[in-house]
């Protein structure tokens, strides 16, 4: 059984970081390539970014490019997401996904609130 399980959410200020990783079980993980996807409230899902299966490639949404990086171990089986200079608009649910051809697998989310 595929399961996705995300960490590291919580209360930032403003300019402040986080850092979000996301446990993966029941495939093999240094085998796909993995996603990172928001959800502001009262808003649609927005994708932040991907990371490919080897970790030799990244691409990023626009709104998070130079101040988020996405990375990977794949011996732990482990997504991550280091966030700096967080602004209130990065206030979202934080999910990551398996990506095969699209988001098919989901973690159950991480909330990150950035506020003063």
């Amino acid at each position: 059984e595929v399961q996705l399980v995300e960490f590291g959410g919580g209360l930032a200020q403003p300019g402040g970081s986080l850092m979000l990783s996301c446990a993966a079980s029941g495939f093999t993980f240094g085998a796909y390539d993995m996603t990172w996807v928001r959800q502001a409230p009262g808003k649609g899902l927005e994708w932040v970014s991907n990371i490919k299966a080897n970790g030799g490639s990244t691409s990023y949404a626009d709104s998070v490019k130079g101040r988020f990086t996405i990375s990977r171990d794949n011996a732990k089986n482990t997504l991550y997401l280091q966030m700096i200079s967080l602004k209130p608009e990065d206030t979202a649910v934080y999910y990551c996904a398996k990506f095969q051809g699209g988001p098919d697998y989901w973690g159950q989310g991480t909330q990150v609130t950035v506020s003063s």
